[in-house]
């Protein structure tokens, strides 16, 4: 039975309107015929890309790279493969360094990449630029591809070569070069791949309806505690310390 009607009351009004804004948030009444969680994480998405663009910065820092030559033996294999499935992975990371003007020479699942390292580099970068800017077409041209999942396998192979270069640099002990590796792999190949196919919108152009949409879920969480307090409270059920009860 309730003990604060008034309370019951608002509970019971917060509780009701929070679902029916619930409702609205997944009624796909939003632009391009979304709901509103697709339509917040669009955005979110579309900030996030906008805020990486780091491709500029490293194309200027692998300069000091070009001429200095880079002679590494990786190995593709990945746990979990099934057989042949190295070898082949092996074949396309060599097909990518060939392309990009290395040498690149299989043996089994293992490649010997020898090259330019500042112009294996700047490759790496214009294709993760490509990428960035959503322009499939030129890694399908590039790699001699013609769908999307082949595109991307293509663009992978630099993440799954770099990744083991960095690691066979820190090895034989060069730690600039293993973190000039490092740094093109995170800001530049895992965003380009991450955000492609996705429009890249800076905060400034979104930053009241970014705002907006931070202060409503801020308010509509609190809105949420409130109407369940206030449905406690109205039912008699406190969270409130019971008073000692002293012995005569």
């Amino acid at each position: 039975m309730a003990t604060d009607k008034k309370h019951l009351t608002w509970g019971v009004i917060l509780l009701i309107s929070f679902i029916g804004v619930l409702v609205l948030i997944f009624l796909p009444i939003y632009p391009g015929g979304l709901n509103g969680l697709e339509y917040s994480d669009d955005l979110f998405n579309k900030l996030a890309k906008g805020s990486a663009y780091q491709i500029p910065k490293l194309k200027k820092d692998v300069e000091k790279y070009k001429g200095k030559v880079l002679d590494v033996v990786i190995d593709a294999k990945k746990a979990g493969d099934k057989p042949g499935d190295a070898e082949k992975r092996a074949e396309r990371i060599a097909k990518v360094f060939t392309i990009n003007g290395a040498i690149a020479e299989v043996d089994g699942s293992k490649v010997h990449i020898k090259g330019d390292f500042g112009q294996i580099m700047a490759a790496v970068l214009e294709d993760a630029d490509q990428m960035y800017n959503n322009n499939g077409d030129y890694i399908k041209k590039k790699y001699e591809v013609t769908d999307d999942e082949k595109m991307k396998q293509m663009f992978r192979q630099w993440h799954n070569a770099l990744s083991l270069v960095n690691k066979k640099l820190i090895l034989d002990k060069k730690a600039e070069d293993a973190n000039f590796v490092k740094n093109i792999v995170t800001k530049a190949i895992e965003p380009a791949y991450n955000f492609y196919g996705i429009q890249s919108v800076k905060i400034t152009e979104k930053a009241g309806l970014a705002t907006g949409l931070l202060l409503f879920y801020v308010l509509y969480t609190i809105w949420y505690g409130f109407g369940v307090l206030y449905l406690f409270e109205g039912l008699g059920l406190s969270t409130k310390k019971a008073k000692v009860k002293k012995e005569v």
